[in-house]
């Protein structure tokens, strides 16, 4: 299955960004052989407005059946729903970790404007 999760960098390692359609990055990730494609978000970075829009035509291009992030904003949430892609809540893993979480189904569904804090 593919997911795409937001990151702060082009790696497995690094964090998962808390914003989605304003992320730095987004991994399209294979969960199965951890085969990692990067893209570039820094259109939707630099938009003055649909970057979640922007971010979720990313997904649907490739195909992603999930999405991990921190926060889905409106436009992203509503995109994302009208294809059916669920977002998952990543807050604070790296993005290795996030992955694994998933496929263990251990990660908490985002719903529109959703956040949560790791310490709550």
């Amino acid at each position: 299955m593919r997911v795409v999760v937001s990151s702060l960098g082009p790696t497995l390692e690094d964090r998962v960004d808390e914003h989605f359609g304003r992320a730095r990055y987004l991994l399209v990730i294979d969960t199965e052989t951890l085969e990692v494609r990067a893209v570039d978000n820094s259109a939707n970075c630099q938009a003055l407005q649909g970057a979640g829009f922007g971010a979720a035509e990313i997904v649907t291009n490739h195909g992603a059946a999930a999405v991990i992030t921190g926060h889905l904003g409106p436009n992203a949430y509503r995109a994302l729903q009208i294809t059916g892609v669920p977002g998952h809540d990543g807050t604070g893993m790296s993005v290795r970790d996030a992955v694994a979480a998933f496929a263990n189904g251990e990660l908490a569904a985002l719903a529109e404007g959703e956040a949560r804090s790791k310490t709550e």
